[in-house]
């Protein structure tokens, strides 16, 4: 019976909920599994001391048996010649004992075993782990970091250390293997066998196993001679391997027929994915300008970008406070306000979003972008200060937020990005101007709602722009000329978060109601 009730409890423990969280998509709802371990360690100390309390009481009885039955067996007729020992002998054999095995039985495990049942419906499942473990190698490749900092924990940035265990790298590269990906399953597996060579013990993974991922990834790469190198190595500690024996032996026959080795370098950095050569080169720009390089700003542009105190041509609201304004870009125009949003209402607007947040989807396009993070949509009618943040954006930009968007809020997750994309739709995609009642997204409104202490800036990689998060800032930026006419310039993208959780809010102002606020132009482009 009890078999079968530890086998219930397992299936309840191992069945995964049906509803896909996507947990590693958001800092912020990410937070709320920290609180329920913590309730989980506390249910499981009670589950502890309950343990311990029980075989205290069974150390007790065992201690007085042992003392009494030793002194019994010594002269078991004349311990026994005395009633009131033959009486009690009856009594615990019949009564205590049966009193002790159900107190062995009893399971103190029941409260912790429930809890934990009901609890894991909320844990992050597979495909959790797996993106979380992507998003650690995007983060490598994008901020050119080598697997022994991050395995150490010292990423740029972070004040806290936190390290991965050869456990943890062997699962990282076996993620990467499991996508195919040879090139971080070799680095993983690298790391996971230096670090077993440093000494480090795992009951888990054996440096056999770790070699035997090794050599084969290395082996897909076509760099035959290192491949030749971790097998043997692989054989000297698994000799009888029948397997890696005709590996051996495939390797060098290959070898021999290959008069020159493909240079390991030659090779490029990571697998292309299946995207076209025009989208490596944007993802190159992207990464170099989320890495601070290659931004497109001459020393003699730079010079003519200002900070000042704006009123919006003495708007009512700003003549006596009127805001701090500074130039981030030139062409196109790209505008930060200081200090726009106090703190008080940037954590109510968390506090709105936050039980709604659900991952952020990217509209229908002909190209897919990739966005790691989860957003939710806030109407001025919800809440007094969202309508009071709209109320400012329309002050500022001088533009009509009445057929604006919603307020969408943002929060990204581990490695979180968005990739380049524009914000305005193009005007060879017919079918996504169907529902363009209000007109085309005629601006763009980007409130920061934490600072980020590493990545996480929004770069514009046609021009090399690059904005970093600072909280309680808002940059600002027309996505169409004049004319009504895309702007291209305006290609932008959000960098994985390296260190940090980056809050953001939107509002995409469109192009209805701006007839007298933003006159059309003559020309196509201006």
């Amino acid at each position: 019976m009890m078999f079968c009730r530890c086998c219930f409890v397992l299936i309840l423990l191992f069945t995964r909920s049906s509803a896909h969280n996507d947990f590693f998509t958001s800092i912020g709802q990410m937070t709320d599994l920290l609180f329920m371990e913590k309730e989980l360690v506390s249910s499981l100390k009670d589950y502890i001391r309950a343990e311990e309390h029980k075989l205290e009481q069974i150390k007790k009885w065992a201690d007085r048996l042992d003392v009494l039955s030793s002194a019994a067996t010594q002269d078991p007729e004349g311990f026994l010649g005395h009633p009131v020992n033959a009486f009690k002998l009856m009594k615990r054999l019949n009564t205590e004992w049966g009193e002790l095995e159900s107190l062995v039985l009893s399971d103190m495990s029941d409260a912790f075993i429930s809890n934990l049942t009901i609890q894991r419906q909320n844990f992050p499942n597979d495909d959790d782990q797996t993106g979380a473990a992507k998003a650690l190698m995007r983060l490598q490749d994008t901020y050119q970091l080598d697997t022994n900092t991050i395995s150490t924990g010292k990423l740029p940035g972070s004040s806290s250390v936190a390290s991965l265990t050869v456990d943890d790298c062997f699962d990282l590269g076996k993620v990467a293997y499991s996508e195919a990906d040879y090139y971080h399953t070799e680095l993983w597996m690298v790391q996971a066998l230096k670090q077993l060579d440093q000494g480090e013990t795992s009951k888990l993974v054996d440096a056999v196993t770790v070699l035997d991922y090794l050599s084969y990834s290395v082996y897909k790469q076509r760099a035959l001679e290192r491949a030749l190198g971790f097998t043997k190595r692989l054989l000297e500690l698994d000799p009888t391997n029948q397997q890696v024996n005709w590996d051996l032996k495939d390797i060098e026959n290959k070898l021999s027929k290959q008069k020159k080795i493909e240079a390991t370098g030659g090779r490029q950095r990571r697998e292309s994915r299946g995207r076209p050569d025009d989208d490596l080169l944007e993802m190159g720009k992207y990464e170099q300008l989320c890495r601070g390089e290659g931004t497109g700003m001459t020393p003699r542009r730079q010079s003519r970008l200002f900070c000042r105190y704006y009123d919006n041509n003495r708007h009512p609201r700003y003549v006596i406070g009127p805001v701090r304004q500074e130039d981030e870009w030139d062409r196109p125009r790209i505008v930060r306000y200081h200090n726009i949003v106090s703190d008080k209402e940037m954590e109510k607007v968390k506090e709105l979003a936050k039980p709604r947040l659900h991952r952020s989807r990217v509209a229908r396009r002909k190209r897919a972008h990739v966005r790691i993070s989860k957003s939710a949509w806030l109407g001025a009618y919800e809440h007094p200060m969202v309508d009071k943040i709209n109320q400012r954006i329309e002050d500022l930009t001088g533009l009509d937020v009445t057929m604006a968007e919603d307020l969408q809020v943002a929060n990204y997750g581990i490695g979180g990005q968005y990739e380049p994309h524009l914000d305005y739709r193009q005007k060879d995609e017919p079918e996504e101007f169907e529902d363009l009642v209000e007109g085309n997204r005629i601006a763009t409104w980007l409130l920061y709602m934490s600072d980020v202490p590493a990545g996480g800036a929004t770069v514009f990689t046609e021009v090399g722009a690059a904005v970093r998060p600072i909280k309680g800032t808002a940059v600002f930026w027309y996505n169409l000329y004049p004319s009504g006419e895309g702007d291209y310039r305006t290609l932008h993208a959000a960098c994985p978060v390296l260190v940090g959780s980056k809050w953001v809010s939107n509002k995409w102002i469109r192009e209805r109601g701006q007839e007298f606020r933003r006159r059309c132009g003559l020309q196509e482009k201006d």
